[in-house]
């Protein structure tokens, strides 16, 4: 029998991974893995979100779209004013602040990329294989990259998720810059399951996102993720050292267009 790892990955993205237009005000694509520990988990993150749902809307079956939230659609309409805004997000971002999760993650800046990188390259696969990698370094610290640990994406549509788990095999088979094998299995979520661990990773993804774009603006999301990024010198090192490390970037700062 199959010896499961003691960590689960949830998985979202931010912005259009696409490269026949691109977005002036947002010219990345994120992909964002949120990484925890299964007992702390279950035992502390749903519940955490489970009672907050219960106290601003009365149940819990309210998912929480980071898109949905910021254009105050759906059922995020119930906001009366600013200030009733700003305590749900100063709540919500509480929330994300005291949650113990490593988060690993890579931009791709579509606006630096080269015309040949743009004709051979997918964003979400390059993303992708970034992210496996920090993934699978940590679980070499953590003495676990020997047990299977499930990667869980949103469902986008047929053909987008066989060529997604096409490309997740061929990584974890060998085809990465560690040129190691990856004991990973990827698990497809319907947009509509109410699951913590996904609804964190599509909180979290924009603001990464935001902060590759406008370094210099305030960022108080990005701020709270800081200590939370994967990083170079173990956890006694976090919120420093994360710089391609739990933060990738394609291409790298010192790379451009030539």
């Amino acid at each position: 029998m199959e010896q499961f790892s003691d960590y689960i990955v949830y998985v979202d993205e931010s912005g259009d991974h696409g490269l026949q237009s691109l977005d002036p005000n947002y010219p990345v694509f994120v992909l964002a893995f949120c990484i925890f520990h299964k007992r702390y988990y279950s035992d502390v993150v749903v519940s955490e979100l489970q009672k907050f749902k219960f106290r601003h809307f009365g149940h819990d079956l309210v998912i929480l779209h980071e898109h949905e939230i910021r254009k105050e659609k759906g059922d995020f309409t119930l906001f009366r004013n600013r200030e009733q805004k700003q305590a749900f997000l100063g709540e919500l971002t509480g929330i994300i602040d005291t949650s113990r999760f490593i988060l690993a993650s890579c931009v791709i800046e579509k606006n630096r990329l080269t015309q040949q990188q743009k004709e051979s390259e997918n964003p979400y696969h390059l993303a992708l294989g970034f992210c496996l990698e920090s993934l699978y370094q940590l679980l070499v610290e953590k003495g676990q990259e020997d047990r299977l640990t499930h990667v869980v994406v949103e469902k986008r549509g047929r053909k987008e998720d066989d060529e997604l788990e096409l490309e997740f095999r061929r990584i974890c088979d060998g085809k990465n810059r560690l040129n190691q094998t990856f004991n990973f299995n990827i698990r497809f979520a319907d947009k509509k399951a109410n699951s913590a661990g996904l609804q964190l990773a599509d909180l979290v993804a924009r603001p990464v996102g935001l902060h590759i774009m406008r370094p210099e603006q305030p960022n108080r999301a990005f701020e709270t993720l800081k200590p939370k990024f994967y990083c170079q010198g173990g956890r006694h090192h976090t919120g420093v050292g994360y710089e391609q490390w739990g933060l990738k970037r394609f291409p790298r700062i010192s790379e451009g267009p030539r």
